[in-house]
């Protein structure tokens, strides 16, 4: 009878056995790699989280402590292991001993693993038996004893869906597989009798009480000796634990950005080349331009200072803050949200989902001392939600464009928009350097005089620039081209624009690499152009690329499991000219006057960076937006804060500007960046020196004083009509400005 129901199985009565082709084409589903520009782990893509080792990455006290605590005959036996078989008989089944153990082999294990079991009512044990066996003798005969170690080992399921020793040994050691200790080995080994009961991270003393069995069994089995086993028992268990999901761990925002590049990717190649790749199964490895340690200084600096920023926007506010006042907003922000629009469909009165929204319970809420679980109800987490600022960081190799740092909000479980790719903000003075290089260019000379005062443009609906610097309501003060863009001056900038001509200056953002829509009107000179970072930095890497942009990228290349290149970054070698490079010279000394004197001097003076830096701040109107921008010679980064619903602003420019929203995050990030001695070369690099002539261009006052007859005699206009087309004056295409322009 036994025969008869053995052979049953094994012509396939009960289900198709794999043959032996199958198993010599086993393709196990693997996690997608993605590599920092070190090659160093920043997380994976996958459906179950496993990814191959070879046996000859697996140490050799890992699989000394596998076969003395799963299958001590493995070497023994030829996939089945009858000596254990008929103890198992014997023991369990008619003495009813549970302490015998089990009776499948190493080999049995895995065909498990990798099919696992089906369902045949009463007979599911007895035929899953079998069938275990036949295959495991069929693995045995296919495959070397090395070969199925690894293969089991790459296979077995741990807790927390983790499959393979590779992924466990991240996920709860945080290290690779080859370098785990005697006591991390037999701890992992130890979890495999129940993967959930013995989880090290959520059961650490019944954990730790099943690696001294393993250890014991090594013993016992001689794969190590006494003093070993008692050393390694002595050590108390520690995890290291690092989870690989969507919204936990490094770099969030930058793994959700490259989730959906890769994906249109891979469908432009599996469409092209008839292939099917798949980011969740195939086990590529995605190398990126960012690099971790800059990541980490980068999320460190932003929360740091967003915590301390935060407070401040509170308390600035105090009762009287919109996301508690504005009645209007926070109705406009209830209607907007699903559970509202879903309710109404249904025909419920307002009444009735004010009462649903307010009904308390538990929720968990975000703050930065981290998170509160509170009773509330969805009202008040959704004011709870209004209150918080968000940020964005970039930074950018600017000689190749490689992003080397990306942090595109405060928490990307709560708040998942993206504000370095996807979101666009007006830009504020971070724009006026692209006036001014217009100006530059077109000939205007870098110690040409502006007044300061403000002008009404009677064309313009009345409209009337101002400014904030104490000095700048002065009506017989003159700034120069450096003086104006340092302190940022709006009415100067503004007066250049009109010089310059609207058209000139988006053309000239346009050969910048600026793409989106810029309004033509002359509060473009302001800022009022809606940009998003990259866009944005992608424009200032033209500052220290001598005049050439570098349009930012983040992927390298892309590797199938087996190593080959199946996409490669196409960067191109050198984009145009957008500027000259004595306008490039001209106006990375007269950032460098912003952070020297002018309105991101704090960095120099709060945060005492030394750096070689030029920079620009920007704030816009109602303080709704704080940017800067820091430019090293090796470097470009880029910062924003503000309220993701634009009617919510700083309550005042103090708070609100650049200066003090957005500068911070640059600043905390170089700090941390100049304590690393593997980043001298950037952080100690230095500007290439301007030339004689550009020196010699800006040899002069920063500002002066209309005289005293003019001042008798001038007339002061305070109103005037905006010419949006008017050309550079032709006393300022004079100079020797102009003529080493048309030199180069």
């Amino acid at each position: 009878m036994l025969l008869l129901f053995w052979f049953s199985v094994y012509i396939g009565l009960w289900g198709t056995l794999p043959s032996g082709k199958d198993l010599k084409d086993i393709k196990q589903a693997e996690a997608t790699l993605l590599l920092d520009a070190n090659s160093e782990l920043l997380g994976k893509y996958f459906i179950f989280d496993r990814q191959i080792v070879s046996y000859e990455d697996l140490p050799k006290h890992l699989v000394d402590a596998l076969i003395a605590t799963e299958d001590s005959r493995f070497y023994e036996h030829n996939g089945v292991d009858y000596t254990s078989l008929f103890r198992v008989f014997f023991k369990s089944i008619l003495l009813q001993d549970n302490s015998s153990g089990g009776g499948s082999t190493i080999s049995q294990q895995l065909v498990k693993n990798i099919y696992g079991r089906e369902k045949h009512g009463w007979f599911s044990m007895p035929v899953n038996k079998v069938k275990e066996m036949i295959v495991a003798k069929r693995f045995e005969s296919i495959y070397s004893k090395q070969e199925i170690i690894a293969l089991y080992l790459n296979t077995v399921p741990f807790s927390e869906n983790v499959f393979g020793i590779e992924s466990a040994s991240q996920r709860f050691f945080n290290t690779t597989t080859k370098d785990l200790s005697l006591a991390q080995s037999a701890t992992l080994i130890g979890t495999l009798k129940a993967p959930h009961g013995y989880n090290p991270r959520l059961f650490p003393e019944r954990s730790q009480l099943r690696r001294d069995v393993v250890l014991q069994q090594m013993e016992k089995y001689d794969y190590i000796d006494e003093a070993l086993k008692k050393t390694t028992s002595d050590i108390p268990l520690e995890t290291d634990y690092r989870k690989f999901n969507h919204t936990d761990g490094i770099a969030p925002y930058f793994r959700e950005k490259i989730r959906l590049e890769v994906k249109r990717v891979l469908d432009s190649i599996n469409t092209k080349d008839d292939t099917a790749y798949d980011l969740y199964k195939d086990g590529l490895k995605i190398h990126t331009t960012l690099d971790i340690a800059m990541q980490r200084y980068a999320e460190t600096a932003m929360k740091t200072h967003m915590a301390t920023l935060q407070n401040q926007f509170e308390k600035a506010y105090g009762t009287q803050a919109p996301w508690i006042k504005n009645t209007a907003l926070i109705d406009s922000r209830i209607k907007g949200l699903k559970l509202y629009k879903t309710l109404k469909k249904k025909n419920w009165s307002d009444a009735q989902i004010m009462d649903s929204l307010q009904a308390k319970g538990n929720f968990r809420l975000f703050s930065w001392k981290g998170d509160l679980v509170e009773e509330s109800s969805i009202l008040d987490s959704l004011k709870h939600t209004m209150k918080f600022l968000n940020a964005g960081f970039v930074a950018v190799d600017p000689k190749s464009g490689a992003i080397k740092a990306y942090v595109g909000g405060i928490d990307f479980e709560r708040f998942k928009y993206d504000h370095v790719s996807a979101s666009k903000r007006q830009v504020g003075s971070t724009f006026k350097p692209l006036v001014y290089t217009t100006a530059l260019e077109k000939g205007i000379e870098p110690c040409s005089y502006y007044p300061v005062k403000e002008v009404t443009y009677t064309n313009q609906k009345g409209w009337t620039p101002t400014n904030n610097g104490e000095n700048e309501t002065d009506r017989h003060l003159n700034f120069s081209l450096e003086k104006a863009i340092s302190e940022s001056v709006n009415t100067i900038a503004v007066k250049v624009l009109e010089d310059v001509g609207i058209e000139a200056v988006i053309e000239q953002a346009q050969k910048m690499g600026i793409k989106s829509p810029l309004p033509k009107v002359p509060s473009l000179a302001l800022g009022t152009a809606e940009l998003s970072m990259l866009e944005l930095i992608e424009a200032y890497t033209s500052y220290v690329n001598e005049g050439r942009i570098s349009k930012p990228f983040y992927i390298t290349k892309i590797e199938d499991k087996t190593g080959q290149v199946i996409y490669e970054s196409q960067q191109a070698n050198e984009s145009p000219e957008a500027f000259s490079k004595t306008t490039q010279q001209t106006m990375i000394e007269m950032m460098k006057s912003t952070i020297n004197s002018g309105t991101a001097q704090r960095i120099r003076s709060r945060y005492g960076l030394q750096n070689d830096l030029a920079g620009k701040t920007g704030t816009t109107q109602n303080n709704k937006d704080g940017w800067f921008v820091g430019l090293s010679p090796k470097l470009v980064m880029l910062s924003w804060v503000g309220n993701d619903d634009h009617r919510i602003g700083f309550s005042n420019t103090s708070i609100g500007q650049g200066a003090n929203s957005a500068l911070p995050i640059v600043a905390l990030f170089l700090k941390e960046m100049n304590t690393d001695n593997q980043f001298n070369a950037i952080t100690q690099a230095k500007f290439e020196a301007p030339s004689e002539a550009v020196i010699n261009a800006l040899d002069c006052e920063l500002e002066k004083r209309d005289g005293f007859l003019k001042r008798l005699f001038k007339k002061d206009k305070k109103e005037r009509e905006f010419d949006s087309s008017s050309e550079v004056k032709k006393k300022k295409k004079k100079g020797i400005f102009n003529f080493l322009k048309k030199k180069q």
